[in-house]
């Protein structure tokens, strides 16, 4: 079960960061930056970030996730691979599959499935998610790249804080944009109702969603989006707050008949090579069962 503790600031204008690095001398800094991160900390009941500061009397609340696996398993699961070399591997993600272990999904992820392909990852970053990168939620499909030695971690993971990588999505949205092309800007934290969503919130993180429409149907659009900032389900946060739900969406839309996931795809990803500085591009074709509901239409 899940561990909620709660602490009631006694002293004014301090970090929430560094209250809390106090009051919770078990947990890590890093530990404490995550949850902070990850929206699992409130301050009032409101999701707060590291530097907010805290007044006398307000109530800091931190829910303790269930404690996942922390060596995951080399498990044999088939994964496209479009590149490979002794630095980094790209692969196509199939909907249905976890980046890395989670509450709830404790294996079957895309983590398990590389540490069989090459044992020697398990050293490669944190223990629980060894060469990891950046991530695509468990029901979109498409291109990941995973870090194969420690340089090549720490070199892609600063592109991707510099927002120096390219990411390129194909989604069908419901209904018709009313602008052909656009840009999406509204900060992103954890919906303060429920937690398991995503939300435009005044506290949340900056985010920005650029798309293009590229062919309007009777009752839905495919768009071409790019973005930078990559937060936890933006596009989707981001489309459905324009009326817009990604079609088959079940968290911000509505579900389709027809479709047993949201119809979002990670088709282009580019990057800087860790070793050789040489600027790489891949790109993704949409999956069968995409590419089937697009000719239905």
């Amino acid at each position: 079960m899940n561990r909620q503790l709660n602490f009631t600031v006694d002293h004014e204008d301090d970090r929430l960061d560094r209250f809390l690095a106090v009051r919770c001398a078990d947990l890590s800094r890093s530990r404490v930056q995550r949850l902070i991160a990850d929206g699992c900390v409130t301050v009032d009941k409101m999701v707060a970030r590291s530097a907010s500061r805290l007044r006398s009397g307000q109530v800091v609340t931190i829910l303790l996730p269930d404690v996942v696996e922390a060596y995951p398993m080399p498990q044999n699961i088939p994964v496209e691979i479009k590149y490979r070399d002794d630095d980094f591997m790209v692969v196509n993600k199939p909907a249905g599959m976890t980046v890395h272990p989670a509450p709830g999904h404790p294996d079957g992820t895309l983590v398990n499935a590389v540490l069989a392909m090459i044992p020697r990852l398990a050293d490669v970053g944190p223990a629980s998610r060894p060469g990891i990168v950046h991530r695509l939620d468990k029901d979109t499909s498409g291109l990941l790249v995973i870090a194969i030695n420690e340089d090549a971690l720490e070199c892609l993971s600063m592109q991707l804080r510099k927002r120096a990588f390219t990411k390129g999505y194909l989604a069908l949205v419901q209904g018709c944009p009313s602008t052909t092309e656009a840009i999406i800007e509204a900060p992103i934290g954890r919906d303060p109702n429920n937690r398991k969503r995503m939300a435009i919130v005044a506290s949340g993180r900056e985010a920005s969603t650029y798309y293009r429409v590229l062919t309007r149907y009777e009752r839905c659009s495919l768009v071409e989006i790019k973005s930078s900032t990559g937060r936890t389900h933006q596009i989707r946060v981001h489309f459905a707050s324009l009326g817009h739900p990604l079609v088959g969406d079940t968290s911000y839309g509505i579900p389709h008949p027809s479709l047993n996931r949201q119809f979002l795809h990670a088709n282009v990803l580019g990057f800087n090579h860790p070793s050789t500085g040489e600027r790489l591009e891949f790109t993704s074709e949409l999956p069968g069962e995409l590419a089937k509901f697009m000719e239905s239409l």
